[in-house]
């Protein structure tokens, strides 16, 4: 059998060799975006190789999976959350994610400042914007129109660092059309809030698509990973 190594070490390259090219089209420099491995499933093990081979961060989206993880896994990695985020589970979240990329609502991120307050943590967090037409069930995300408030409100939060902006394309939609709104909003965000540089967007079937439209997060999950192990 080959490797585990090697194949994600394959990978690995096949994804920057990606991100590369759609930086080049773009006019931008490769550096200018970096690659989130989504890790969910996956074993502590491939965090580890993962580290191995030059990674610095990954994305889980189940608390008490991430938890046991980096209770596994001793490699310097940042680890984001980048799931739907209940308000009961703050508390257990802070104690590993470094940040956290799916804020969409008051409420939630008054209740992470204030757990991270508590665990003497300071959090990062990107606010998650829909990009539906229609919401849609377990897909999270604030609306546009109420983007500003709420980046007003984490801004003001002890505890939380107001890093950017996070989204997912709708669903059989034309990406550079959902992205490009995202653009637009980062865009309006920036000006009040210059230090929210981070675009979060794009994933293995749509990377090009954001990085045409500023994203400075990939995360990319199956083109890295392979097939997700069935959910247990």
């Amino acid at each position: 059998m080959r490797p585990r190594i090697e194949e994600l070490q394959e990978n690995l390259a096949l994804v920057h060799q990606r991100i590369a090219d759609s930086c080049a089209s773009a006019g931008r420099t490769s550096g200018s975006v970096t690659l989130l491995p989504v890790t969910k499933t996956f074993p502590a093990s491939d965090l580890a190789l993962l580290a191995q081979l030059g990674c610095t961060d990954v994305g889980e989206s189940r608390d008490q999976e991430a938890r046991d993880k980096r209770l596994q896994c001793s490699a310097p990695l940042r680890w984001h959350m980048i799931g739907q985020v209940q308000r009961k589970k703050v508390k257990q979240i802070v104690e590993w994610a470094d940040v956290v990329e799916s804020v969409d609502r008051v409420e939630l991120a008054s209740a992470l400042s204030a757990a991270a307050t508590a665990a003497d943590r300071s959090i990062e967090v990107l606010i998650q914007i829909s990009l539906d037409p229609q919401p849609r069930e377990g897909r999270g995300g604030v609306s546009l129109a109420a983007l500003l408030p709420l980046a007003t409100h984490v801004q003001g939060l002890a505890s939380l660092k107001l890093g950017g902006l996070m989204a997912v394309a709708p669903l059989g939609a034309d990406p550079l059309v959902a992205f490009g709104a995202l653009n637009r909003a980062h865009k309006e965000l920036l000006e009040l809030f210059p230090e929210a540089t981070e675009l979060s967007a794009g994933m293995s079937g749509d990377l090009e698509a954001a990085i045409a439209c500023g994203a400075t997060q990939v995360r990319i999950g199956g083109a890295i990973l392979g097939n997700r192990p069935p959910l247990k």
